[in-house]
């Protein structure tokens, strides 16, 4: 086995930030590639170089041996490296951003061609993107919920209010006096019989929906299963059906009178949505622009602005 540089620059990192993830950090690699070289560099030496904690990596006496013969010739050839490349052009910076699929496509796919970095867009779970934020795999995360890990901090931007909504082509008429008189046990009886949309993926909001104004989980089946909320707000333009969904995804849709606001609920439903980040981070620059494009863009209009519910 021949020792590799790259084996004793993360171990120099890991050293002087304290944590994998400040190193990869540092490094501008992720954190799995930075245990890797310790892994490789621990097999080399055949010491264990450090004592593994869950927030802290302390170094053992031999990592601080290591340490000090390594950390001033490491520094000349980062040097070097910085001399010879000088002229040359940078490497642009790439982020990793975790957010819903309706969210990308609605907000920031638009704008994706015209920043000046990479992007690397994950979707998921939010309890996922919020544990692969903590641990370094992304730099920034759209969510409605917040964790309790202490190394990120959230900033409020917007709201979404989850909205009972159908196709213009509905005949509601009969439910709409039902919901307007509070008579919920007849309304929900006959909404059971209409043609109701879902995503594969997530069913949350129907569920969550449906218990708050009935006190009941839905014991019914929607008809059609299609792949995201979009694809939802483009079956009902037009069209005959319902379906429970975030108010912002379809309000071109409301105010063109292709969809139509049904319910909010007896008890309204509304989510605050967060940018989540590490408190320290080394792209702050580019998140602060995709922020921006947060802020500008259709998310930030007023909930105000939302065609009145149903009282």
């Amino acid at each position: 086995m021949v020792l590799n540089l790259e084996w004793l620059r993360s171990f120099k990192a890991i050293y002087e930030t304290g944590t994998l993830t400040g190193a990869a950090q540092a490094l501008f690699i992720s954190q799995p590639g930075v245990s890797l070289h310790l892994n490789s560099l621990e097999s080399y030496t055949g010491y264990k170089l450090f004592d593994r904690s869950a927030r802290q990596m302390v170094p053992t006496e031999r990592g601080k041996v290591l340490y000090n013969f390594i950390v001033e010739p490491i520094a000349k050839l980062e040097a070097a490296e910085q001399l010879f490349h000088k002229s040359s052009r940078l490497e642009r910076p790439t982020i990793s951003i975790g957010m819903c699929f309706e969210t990308f496509q609605f907000t920031l796919e638009k704008h994706i061609s015209t920043l000046p970095f990479n992007v690397i867009i994950q979707f998921g779970e939010y309890p996922q993107m919020l544990a692969d934020l903590d641990k370094g795999l992304l730099d920034l995360i759209i969510t409605p919920q917040k964790g309790t890990q202490k190394n990120l901090e959230y900033k409020p931007f917007s709201k979404e209010r989850i909205v009972m909504i159908a196709g213009s082509k509905t005949d509601s008429a009969e439910i709409d006096a039902l919901l307007h008189t509070g008579k919920l046990a007849e309304a929900e009886h006959l909404l059971h019989q209409q043609v109701w949309y879902s995503t594969a993926a997530d069913m949350e909001h129907l569920k969550r929906f449906w218990q708050l104004q009935f006190g009941r989980h839905p014991d019914f089946k929607p008809n059609y299963i299609v792949p995201n909320i979009c694809s939802i707000i483009r079956c009902l333009s037009d069209g005959e059906g319902f379906s429970i969904v975030p108010d912002f995804l379809c309000r071109e849709e409301m105010a063109a009178g292709k969809v139509k606001l049904i319910w909010e609920g007896t008890q309204v439903i509304e989510n605050t949505l967060h940018f989540g980040m590490r408190k320290k981070t080394i792209y702050a620059e580019e998140i602060q622009q995709i922020q921006r494009i947060f802020e500008e863009g259709e998310l930030m209009l007023a909930v105000d602005s939302v065609p009145a519910g149903i009282p």
